[in-house]
């Protein structure tokens, strides 16, 4: 540990360049964050004003930006060496929430843990797990990749034991997003398109029968389809937030004036912020956010790119994870939002309001800037 520190403020270390547009896009989705939660959650339930929700949120951003900083000067190699240990620790944290008196169930779902006053989110975590995990293994194993056993089976046993303890809280969301994340790091690693397309066989019909064996994911999917069938129970969130787009237009109601985020639609400032920016600042809201993703999407691309230039190949792997797995789960979001994917419960990335998903998507960016620090300053870059 005291060497990881002394590594950590290592004068070559320290000095080093960031990649200004990619943390750039990032600084301008917070601001908007913050713009657009204290837009929602600022009134009160009895009218008047309510600050309380905000200085949460902004105390939330601020521990993320400490721990952006601090991933962005860890070695890099300290990941890779760790990663199997922590998907062994990460395991073991989804199966403890799910054990009565030490979970918190939260509308119907147990996937938090209270740790004093603060409430965490193990899958929350198993993103970041994940992700170090596949770059380490998609970089020991390359030169088997296009081996079934070895550059799918054993993946698909990783993601299917993380996969169903993430269904036992139920969170069918992450656990979307985790294998489409996996699958997309896979893609750009050189597996096998045949071996792959059996993996989109095989979890196409493993989707299908969750959705069919459960009733909720069943409902679901049907109300998505048609949310005016039932507009008042299992369609009201989805036509809430339809109602919600259709009223911003083109250019938005004005900030501060949407009607649905009062008393109509359901999370408001969480899962369902888009539909806020959108009746509020329009469809020219929802491009510029649309835009601020594409430009993390693409600079996050370019560090990866030049890491695996300078032969880093975990290093471009972990940035590649992290760059797709915050482009999906926006995707995922904005398309629940806009009506075109069932509802999932996902945060909008580096924009929602939430504790652990916040801290950790900025600990995930800190790793694009560590990767980034080490490609551009290799005297930087630990010694192994």
């Amino acid at each position: 540990m005291q060497a990881v520190v002394a590594a950590m403020f290592d004068p070559a270390r320290l000095a080093w360049r960031v990649d200004g547009v990619f943390l750039g896009g990032v600084v301008a989705l917070l601001g908007f964050s913050l713009v657009m939660v204290f837009s929602v959650t600022v009134v009160a339930d009895d009218g008047g004003a309510d600050f309380s929700r905000i200085l949460r949120h902004g105390a939330y951003i601020g521990i993320g930006c400490v721990a952006m900083g601090v991933f962005a000067l860890l070695p890099v190699s300290l990941w890779q060496r760790f990663a199997r240990p922590l998907m062994v620790a990460g395991v073991v944290l989804l199966a403890l929430v799910l054990v009565p008196g030490i979970g918190i169930e939260v509308n119907g779902s147990q996937r938090w843990f209270a740790v004093g006053a603060v409430r965490v989110q193990p899958s929350e975590l198993m993103k970041l797990i994940m992700i170090v995990y596949m770059a380490d293994y998609l970089t020991r194993r390359r030169a088997q990749l296009r081996s079934f056993r070895l550059g799918v089976f054993n993946v698909g046993l990783v993601v299917a034991l993380v996969g169903v303890l993430l269904l036992l809280e139920p969170d069918l969301g992450t656990t979307v997003v985790l294998a489409a994340t996996v699958f997309a790091m896979m893609y750009v690693s050189g597996v096998r398109y045949l071996h792959m397309l059996l993996c989109v066989l095989a979890a196409a019909a493993a989707f299908a029968v969750l959705v069919y064996i459960s009733p909720y994911r069943l409902e679901r999917v049907l109300s998505f389809q048609n949310p005016w069938a039932d507009p008042y129970d299992s369609g009201f969130q989805l036509s809430q937030a339809l109602i919600a787009f259709g009223r911003g237009e083109w250019f938005g109601a004005g900030l501060g004036q949407s009607i649905q985020k009062l008393y109509y639609l359901p999370h408001a400032s969480n899962d369902f912020l888009a539909a806020v920016v959108a009746e509020e600042l329009g469809l020219a809201g929802i491009a510029l956010l649309i835009g601020l993703y594409v430009l993390l999407l693409w600079r996050g691309f370019a560090v990866a790119a030049a890491a695996e230039r300078g032969g880093h190949d975990f290093s471009a792997r972990m940035v590649h994870g992290i760059v797709m797995m915050i482009a999906m789960q926006a995707l995922v979001n904005l398309g629940v939002n806009m009506g075109v994917l069932p509802t999932k419960g996902l945060t909008l990335p580096l924009m929602s309001y939430g504790g652990s998903s916040m801290i950790v998507t900025l600990a995930l960016v800190g790793l694009v800037l560590a990767v980034d620090r080490e490609t551009r300053h290799p005297a930087g870059r630990r010694r192994r």
